[in-house]
């Protein structure tokens, strides 16, 4: 496995492994690897004869500067893991490596027709435009047969799909295929996620409260409309001490927009375990 630190090395291995005729697989991350981001790299390597993986905590998507200084990084630990999966290339810049002064000082803009009003990006404001930055720079940088994603992250997923529909034209979204992969859980239920490592013991044992609350909710769809389940959860998650939602939004999976019907539903929620913002979704 070989650490690569700067765009133009990234650029000519991806270019010598394309000139040879082999599928590229990627996955974008920033670090902090859990088994959620294992099964996304362990399928880029079947699916694929290259592997590349990003390590890069990206601080254009982040509205809270707080936020980016307590974010893990452990890229030691993390190449090890890497390396013991068979990944072939990891990618991991510096901020100054990946942008120029002016790109860290003027926001990137993208119109999204809406996709960002909602949920995380109404919350974040600034936030998906800061990862459409990074992911198109990196798409542009490796040029992937297929990307991977965690659908623990559906407004993001949903999001990604619509840049590169958006810009199939454009070389570097050529023919990428965007792969979804299932929500990896902790054996208690709580997605995974490297904020995770920021929550205590007895916080990682409260915070299961929100996969119970969301794997209940698919019973009482049975009986209920919308409304009620949403209002449901919401209180199920905040009568928990410790325990605080943000947003429990359920909505379209295609448009992201509020929807009243069951049909084609996915409920997303963001609740705050202490100071840790934690995010999860299931689909109806």
């Amino acid at each position: 496995m070989q650490i690569i630190t700067t765009k133009s090395e990234l650029t000519r291995q991806s270019a010598a492994c394309l000139r040879q005729g082999k599928t590229i697989g990627f996955v974008p991350t920033m670090g902090a690897l859990h088994e959620g981001h294992v099964s996304l790299i362990r399928r880029a390597c079947s699916e694929n004869e290259v592997c590349f993986v990003s390590v890069f905590v990206n601080p254009t998507q982040f509205n809270n500067a707080e936020d980016l200084q307590k974010y893990p990084r452990t890229l030691e630990k993390d190449a090890q893991l890497l390396a013991s999966l068979g990944v072939h290339f990891v990618f991991a810049p510096t901020p100054e490596e990946m942008y120029s002064a002016e790109e860290m000082a003027v926001p990137f803009v993208f119109d999204f027709e809406g996709l960002d009003k909602v949920m995380e990006g109404k919350m974040r404001p600034g936030h998906f435009n800061g990862v459409v930055q990074v992911v198109s720079r990196l798409f542009e940088l490796v040029r992937p047969t297929r990307a991977y994603f965690g659908e623990k992250d559906f407004q993001q997923l949903a999001i990604i799909r619509y840049m590169v529909e958006r810009s199939a034209m454009a070389p570097q979204f050529q023919g990428i295929q965007i792969i979804g992969c299932p929500i990896v859980r902790e054996p208690s239920g709580l997605a995974m996620s490297s904020r995770n490592e920021r929550l205590s013991v007895a916080e990682k044992q409260t915070a299961v409260a929100i996969s119970q609350a969301l794997i209940s909710s698919l019973e009482w769809a049975k009986s209920a409309d919308v409304a009620t389940v949403q209002q449901r959860v919401i209180d199920t998650i905040n009568a928990i001490e410790g325990l605080e939602v943000e947003y429990y939004d359920i909505v379209d999976k295609d448009t992201l927009q509020p929807t009243d019907k069951w049909q084609n539903a996915v409920g997303c929620v963001t609740v705050f375990c202490g100071s840790v913002r934690l995010i999860d979704n299931i689909q109806y």
